[in-house]
């Protein structure tokens, strides 16, 4: 797992902790110290902690004039004991809400699994970000975590699955990825993310 690092090929167009609206403005990540663990397992010194023990994330990218944000997640995701949706929401996504980020794009592949909880958290963001026509979408979720997500009922509140289950999304610019899965998600019959 220490091997596993965050996205950085967009580094040359953001980097959250030198945005001064990002919820990890000032953070700093060791280059070769090994800090955080899921378990007893070590992950890379890139990944940023923000209250779940077994649930790291990088902010890959924001763009604030057109209100989203692309996410990169790894570990257990697990709102059954930890409640991990309750600090993404209160920790993260509250805070980008408030700097005008209404359409979010986690990138799943290396969420090793999923433990559902109640829906509330889901239902209260998928709400909020409604109202100012937006979204939340989950790419490259593993078949087992897509499984678990829809027995937990969060279909109703975030777009996950088919076609958003395969995506090589690493060769778009970030407004380009946005562009498609925004048009996908307005107009389904009308776009392939393969396109």
């Amino acid at each position: 797992m220490h091997t596993i690092e965050p996205y950085y090929n967009w580094r040359d167009r953001y980097i959250a902790a030198q945005d001064e609206r990002s919820p990890f403005f000032g953070h700093t990540n060791s280059e070769f110290e090994f800090t955080h663990k899921i378990y007893n397992y070590l992950i890379h010194p890139q990944w940023d902690a923000f209250g779940s023990p077994t649930l790291y994330m990088k902010v890959i990218y924001v763009d604030y004039d057109l209100g989203f944000t692309i996410i990169e997640l790894l570990g257990e995701w697990n709102d059954c004991i930890q409640n991990d949706v309750m600090f993404i929401k209160r920790d993260v996504v509250d805070l980008m809400t408030e700097q005008g980020i209404y359409r979010y794009i986690f990138v799943g592949e290396n969420i090793l699994n999923f433990h559902g909880g109640d829906d509330d958290y889901y239902q209260e963001w998928s709400e909020d970000v409604r109202e100012q026509d937006g979204w939340i979408c989950f790419l490259n979720l593993r078949d087992h975590v897509i499984e678990e997500m829809a027995a937990a009922r969060l279909q109703f509140h975030i777009n996950f699955d088919k076609p958003f289950n395969q995506v090589d999304w690493r060769p778009y610019k970030p407004q380009l990825l946005f562009q498609k899965i925004d048009q996908y998600i307005r107009h389904p019959k009308m776009l392939i993310l393969g396109d």
